[in-house]
């Protein structure tokens, strides 16, 4: 098992793999932001706050976070949130869709 120490040090190092997997994380919340205000301006639902042009910074952000760091709960955190593993997409806009049950898509 690696010592914490290790640990951290792994986070803040740059990979081919950290590199990929933070791309991955900022498309897909890229993606979903492109979905939601798709689906606001059809008028599948009643509004929008979207985190798209935030990413880069959000995901730096989830590299500082150590343990003992609480997220601070911004509403366009999509990206840091996917980033720190904390929720799936379908969280942040499940308060936005009158379809969504609150047992079966939690948002809080």
């Amino acid at each position: 098992m690696a010592k914490p120490e290790q640990q951290e040090q792994a986070r803040t190092q740059f990979t081919r793999e950290t590199i990929l997997d933070d791309y991955r994380i900022a498309f897909r919340s890229r993606q979903a932001s492109l979905i939601g205000r798709k689906e606001v301006l059809t008028g599948k639902a009643k509004f929008g706050i979207f985190g798209d042009g935030k990413e880069v910074a959000q995901l730096a952000m989830a590299r500082a976070f150590r343990k003992g760091h609480w997220p601070p709960g911004y509403y366009r955190d999509q990206t840091l949130m996917l980033a720190l593993g904390l929720g799936p997409v379908e969280q942040p806009v499940a308060p936005t869709h009158p379809y969504i049950h609150v047992h079966t898509h939690p948002c809080c």
